[in-house]
């Protein structure tokens, strides 16, 4: 038995040494021979298919060997052809070249790609390799030069699917973090907006860019973030998601703590206000902090319209969201505790309706909410072709089977359709799909306590937001703490002539316009209309 263990020690300790070694191989310098380098190249990439290799000779006497290697599909065979291939292949400098002198000739009189640089490592070789960079090896030269040839097919800028508005920018986010953050470049054109990259994933080296404006964004935010991005140790990030839960606050709760977003004028307003974006490289959704919970309840279009327009959607969309929240838990409570509080005529409809159905309120409430949340993940998985129509008819034909079999009333097919519609208005979908959790915690609330119950969740949701901190800043600011110079943006959208100051918790800099900005016009339309009439008059 002791021997077993110490087998097993020794097959452990074998493997970390091989890692370690591996590890140890990946920081060597480049050999100096050609053939050893392709050699090495092939071996560790395991002689892929896609791994394009093209070896030509150059000198007067054709005896210097060099190599261009790059990967088919994320390279832009454009570039290689016209401004690698055919310039190295022309050799224009027979007479001059030896074998000293090829590597500065090659890189500073060859290559007409603005992006060349150098490199003597084994781990930068296969970084740049793989992240669509070209690379040229000469014999005898423990160097090799990096050629910014990155492209292959992309996906197209289109209009966003998930924040959608009636006026104001239609472009969204790609997967290319290179165009993203472009994007972002042509709304702020400033020198102060900075950008930090790093690389995050042992595995698969993933791209990640942090941006900000430097004198607006608070230095102790852009801090507490970095340190939070450089302690990530995995192997894997594949979408803005795997950050998200890695550098958040709080972990235990529904409620996101981190905005994400896919339009680039969202990211622009919020980098003005002071907070910082996280661009993650293969998804369009781009991570802003820190984050406040009257923020999910903010479209982009609420500051292209006129205040009193914004303002009243606003209130609409909070009415939405109570409504979501607590109307199955609502209708509960009346028909099993409180039928006092219900008109007489209409509660004595409901029991009429009721008395058929074999089920208490609560479960007939639970039974059609799971129900029509089953209805909405089907329409969101299946084809965009049929699955609208599924979740349409789905709806149209289980509810209208259920009432006729008696097992819900028509009152609760109505209660769990105004609250499917009321959780759409919601503009976050991260919000969005928070509510659709906690109202199940309602509605067991409800059928406990009735409205007691509700109150008691209610207040300790509110509690519970309350607690909760977004890089260090409360989550229900400007709420609580309740700053008055902050709340002209938050349940109200006052007119963009009073927004003087940005929220003054997030930012550094809370100057954001000056004074006497409101509309003040040197003349009235009476003034106006008199001098056109008196201009007719003398006309005639």
């Amino acid at each position: 038995m002791p021997s077993f263990f110490k087998n097993r020690k020794s097959k452990k300790d074998s493997q970390q040494d091989a890692e370690n070694q591996s590890g140890n191989n990946s920081v060597k310098n480049i050999y100096s021979s050609l053939s050893a380098n392709l050699d090495t190249i092939k071996q560790k990439t395991g002689n892929s298919s896609d791994i394009m290799i093209r070896q030509l000779k150059m000198g007067e006497n054709f005896d210097i060997k060099i190599a261009i290697v790059y990967v088919e599909g994320i390279v832009d065979n454009q570039s290689i052809q016209e401004f690698l291939l055919e310039s190295i292949m022309k050799d224009n400098h027979k007479e001059t070249v030896n074998k000293q002198n090829v590597f500065d000739l090659i890189s500073e009189d060859m290559i007409t790609i603005g992006d060349v640089s150098s490199i003597n490592t084994w781990n930068d070789l296969f970084l740049s390799l793989l992240a669509g960079d070209t690379l040229i090896l000469v014999d005898e030269i423990d160097q090799a030069l990096t050629v910014g040839t990155k492209g292959g097919e992309r996906r197209a800028i289109a209009e966003s699917s998930t924040q959608m508005v009636v006026r104001g920018p239609k472009e969204a986010f790609t997967e290319s973090i290179g165009t993203n953050i472009a994007m972002v470049r042509r709304i702020i054109k400033s020198p102060d907006l900075w950008v930090e990259s790093m690389k995050i994933g042992r595995i698969t080296q993933t791209d990640i860019t942090m941006m900000y404006i430097h004198g607006i964004a608070n230095d102790e935010i852009i801090k507490e973030i970095r340190q939070r991005l450089h302690k990530i140790d995995i192997d894997s990030i594949l979408e803005s998601g795997y950050i998200q839960q890695l550098i958040e606050d709080q972990t235990i709760t529904t409620f996101p703590t981190i905005y994400d977003t896919e339009r680039p004028d969202i990211v622009a307003g919020n980098l003005l206000e002071g907070r910082i974006a996280i661009f993650v490289d293969g998804t369009p959704f781009v991570l802003i902090a820190p984050a406040v919970f009257i923020q999910f309840f903010q479209s982009p279009e609420d500051y292209y319209v006129r205040f009193d327009i914004s303002t009243s959607i606003r209130f609409l969309r909070i009415v939405m969201f109570l409504i979501s929240l607590i109307a199955p838990a609502a209708y509960v409570a009346v028909t099993t505790f409180h039928q006092e509080m219900v008109p007489t005529q209409l509660i004595v409809a409901i029991a009429a309706q009721r008395e058929a159905v074999p089920f208490p309120a609560f479960v007939e409430a639970l039974l059609m909410e799971v129900t029509f949340e089953i209805l909405r993940e089907a329409g969101i998985r299946l084809p965009k072709a049929i699955g609208s129509a599924v979740s349409i008819v789905g709806a149209l034909v289980i509810g209208q089977a259920a009432v006729q079999a008696s097992i819900v009333s028509p009152a609760m097919v109505i209660i769990v359709s105004i609250t499917a519609i009321a959780n759409f208005a919601t503009p976050s979908f991260a919000m969005a799909i928070s509510i659709r959790l906690i109202r199940f915690l309602f509605m067991i609330c409800a059928a406990v306590f009735g409205f007691y119950g509700i109150i008691l969740a209610l207040l300790m949701m509110v509690v519970h937001l309350c607690s909760l901190r977004s890089f260090g800043i409360p989550y229900m600011a400007p709420l609580a703490p309740f700053i008055p110079s902050n709340n002209e943006d938050t349940v109200v959208r006052l007119p963009w002539w009073t927004l003087r100051k940005r929220p003054r918790l997030i930012s550094a800099n809370t100057r954001r316009e000056g004074i006497n900005q409101r509309p003040n016009p040197p003349s009235s339309r009476g003034m106006v209309n008199g001098n056109l009439e008196e201009g007719d008059n003398n006309e005639t």
